[in-house]
């Protein structure tokens, strides 16, 4: 064709090779499979991160696959077992009748006056007491439905159904004395007296100032006020939080040594060792029914603010008592202190170069028996 001279090309001609050419810079993919993709891929996270905040199912006390019974149990009103072990004079002669609730991470084999007070004393004062695994640690049944309220109620009912009277004195050590709350809340009326040791403080009870709470918390392991924190806002994340690798977890849940304060470390000294049911039947059963659930239950949102509580013994027909080391990291004093000052009906005992464990030193727990009794 000479230079200049323009060919002329057909409609039809130049629509063929239009397509042609897009169909040639499109992708061999077909249309919309990005977004299926994408979809797919979230939805696969989205199905791995549910089961990961899923906890595994308990192993039940007695069932096949789960550990053995060993210990005396009653049923309760919704079908549940409470294991539980007395200690002391037999309850038919007892002057005296204590149930003992355990702490974080024990069982009811962790029971102070059966394994530090003095026996003779035991025997001179006419002392029954009870410990009893609560819900999901050792031998007793986990609670889906626990409430602040319900561990009250079953401890109501494990007094009637060992036939304790229509009074009896409840005990509770760490974060046992911190649910001894409920029973001054729920069952005041079955109460000869009560006894609160080192008990744990829940840092949003609402009637705490902010500055007082907020400097406490401040104070605290930063991978402990991430394990609070979790336990009170974002509960059904507990059990993930407290089992992920990425971040450190509860340093009390991973038995860290790094909370006890020197005065601590010199009761531990002294410590012959745990027995072989101290060591394996708190978490026996699953470590999401005893120690994650626990959690929850200790800071989550509660159903009342003790600090509004009334005295339960307006008569002096019994008294409460709250024992304080003033070197307790697990239990800053800063909070027992102004829980004393709202509640003065309390009578609180705070002792000077003591930890969170000063209930085990020398001679204490038969002080703390004696006092509460009024002996």
């Amino acid at each position: 064709m000479a230079a200049g001279v323009t060919r002329k090309i057909s409609a039809a001609s130049a629509r063929s090779h239009t397509r042609k050419a897009k169909s040639s810079s499109s992708s061999a993919l077909p249309k919309g499979i990005f977004k299926k993709v994408l979809l797919v891929f979230f939805s696969g996270v989205l199905a791995w991160a549910y089961q990961a905040t899923r906890p595994p199912p308990p192993k039940i006390c007695g069932s096949p696959d789960g550990p053995p019974v060993t210990s005396p149990r009653i049923k309760l009103r919704d079908g549940r077992h409470l294991s539980y072990l007395e200690y002391g004079v037999p309850k038919e002669t007892a002057k005296y009748k204590i149930i003992y609730v355990h702490g974080f991470d024990n069982c009811k084999h962790h029971n102070l006056f059966a394994t530090a007070a003095s026996p003779a004393l035991i025997e001179d004062l006419k002392v029954y007491t009870v410990s009893f695994d609560r819900p999901g640690y050792g031998e007793s049944d986990p609670d889906p439905n626990r409430t602040l309220k319900s561990l009250a109620l079953d401890i109501e009912e494990l007094a009637d159904q060992l036939g304790l009277g229509s009074k009896f004195y409840v005990v509770g050590m760490s974060m046992g004395g911190e649910l001894v709350w409920s029973c001054l809340k729920y069952i005041p009326h079955r109460l000869a007296g009560v006894g609160l040791i080192a008990p744990v403080v829940n840092h949003w009870w609402p009637s705490f100032p902010s500055n007082i709470s907020n400097e406490v918390y401040s104070e605290m392991f930063k991978q402990d006020q991430w394990c609070l924190r979790v336990a009170h806002h974002l509960p059904w994340l507990t059990h993930w939080w407290n089992t992920q690798k990425w971040f450190p977890s509860s340093s009390v849940a991973s038995q860290s040594l790094d909370m006890f304060s020197p005065p601590d470390m010199e009761v531990l000294s002294k410590f012959n060792g745990q027995t072989e049911a101290q060591k394996t039947q708190p978490r026996q059963q699953g470590e999401y029914e005893s120690l994650h659930r626990d959690l929850v239950i200790a800071f989550g949102k509660w159903e009342f603010d003790p600090m509004e509580l009334e005295n339960p013994f307006p008569n002096n027909e019994g008294s409460v008592h709250v024992w304080q080391g003033d070197d307790d990291r697990f239990t800053p004093v800063k909070l027992q202190r102004y829980i004393a000052k709202r509640l003065p009906w309390i009578k609180y005992h705070e002792l000077t170069n003591a930890g969170h464990l000063f209930a085990f030193a020398d001679g204490m727990a038969d002080t703390i028996l004696k006092t509460l009794l009024g002996v």
